[in-house]
């Protein structure tokens, strides 16, 4: 069966309705408006952060019909893994995990290396390429709504993203429900539900990603300093979250 896509000016409306409501809404009542809201199916991609676990609590515990995704890149840190197993067994709920094709993983280790990532941004993108972006595609496949754990705060470029928008990248409704909130709001949400959380957040590790491309933060640094941290330009992302020229919803937090 072939499912038709999204139309484009019915997700702009719902991007407007969405960050018009955001400001009253706690965040299980904004995940309910998405799924209310909108038609069609609904992915959440986690990375098990400290704000994915707070977003798929309030998904897991309305019940709501919202597929909880994984992009498993093959380099994640054993923390990950252990919190994945033990957040489906909190909540009864699947989180299905999607992995890099495999033939272009062994054609990137036998251009780069195994750790050539390291040698330039361009190279350490081409590995993001693979191991992320090609599988965010298909797990999106087939979606109106991608949910993620975005936050202003996180960095000077994410806060020039918005709290709903659609995505040119993947051509679906992109929300943030979490864009507005400070780190310590997230904290706290988790701390007060007892949500199991990555143990390495205790140890300096603010925003983690892949093993050899996360480091802890030093007191003082950015949230997202530990990310590829030998590179010295000032926007380092994967580019997943990569912010287009789309059109702002009224209302949206800036």
């Amino acid at each position: 069966m072939t499912l038709s896509p999204p139309d484009r000016e019915d997700l702009i409306l719902a991007a407007a309705r969405l960050a018009s409501e955001c400001a009253r809404l706690d965040l299980e009542q904004r995940v309910a408006a998405i799924r209310h809201d909108v038609s069609g199916r609904i992915v959440f991609t986690t990375s098990f952060g400290l704000e994915d676990q707070a977003i798929a609590h309030a998904i897991f515990v309305q019940d709501l019909t919202i597929d909880v995704v994984t992009l498993d890149t093959g380099r994640l840190f054993p923390e990950a893994y252990e919190l994945w197993s033990q957040t489906q067994a909190r909540y009864g709920r699947p989180i299905r995990g999607y992995f890099p094709d495999r033939g272009s993983v062994e054609r990137l280790l036998d251009h780069q290396g195994v750790n050539g990532f390291r040698e330039s941004p361009d190279a350490r993108r081409a590995c993001c390429a693979v191991r992320k972006l090609e599988p965010l595609r298909r797990a999106l496949a087939g979606a109106h709504v991608w949910i993620s754990g975005v936050r202003a705060e996180q960095s000077f470029h994410r806060a020039q993203m918005t709290y709903a928008t659609v995505d040119q990248q993947c051509g679906v409704l992109k929300v943030n429900p979490l864009f507005d909130w400070a780190r310590d709001q997230v904290v706290t949400f988790v701390r007060n539900r007892d949500i199991p959380y990555n143990p390495l957040h205790d140890r300096g590790f603010l925003s983690i990603g892949c093993a050899p491309c996360t480091r802890a933060v030093l007191p003082g640094e950015p949230e997202r300093a530990g990310r590829w941290w030998w590179e010295h330009e000032d926007k380092r992302e994967c580019g997943l979250h990569a912010k287009h020229p789309a059109r702002r919803a009224q209302g949206a937090p800036a």
